[in-house]
């Protein structure tokens, strides 16, 4: 064993960062937090693996992310509805030219 160790070049944090997690701090409600714990011990499993896989499912069951080409969908769906009820002409229909007087 040395007498002195240099740790100028010295970084924090986990020796071996695993790819595809992030470390993060939350607050959850004790109950939750002890549910999950108790589910976990009587799985034989880690809670925190139990919380990420209730995530995932609830991720996999709530409503796709809104994406372009749904928003495109809906909007070619819903303007001409839209400009037809405002009485404005829709893709196609040209406005009729106004007659003009003569004098």
């Amino acid at each position: 064993m040395r007498a002195e160790y240099d740790f100028s070049k010295g970084k924090r944090g986990a020796v071996i960062p695993q790819k595809g997690k992030t470390r993060i701090s939350i607050f959850i409600d004790n109950a939750v937090l002890d549910a999950f714990r108790a589910r976990a011990a009587k799985a034989g499993t880690g809670y925190q693996t139990m919380m990420n896989e209730a995530l995932r499912q609830y991720l996999s069951d709530a409503e796709p992310p809104l994406t372009e080409a749904i928003l495109r969908h809906v909007l070619r769906q819903e303007i001409p509805e839209y400009l037809h009820g405002a009485g404005l002409p829709t893709e196609g229909q040209h406005p009729k030219p106004k007659k003009r007087r003569s004098t």
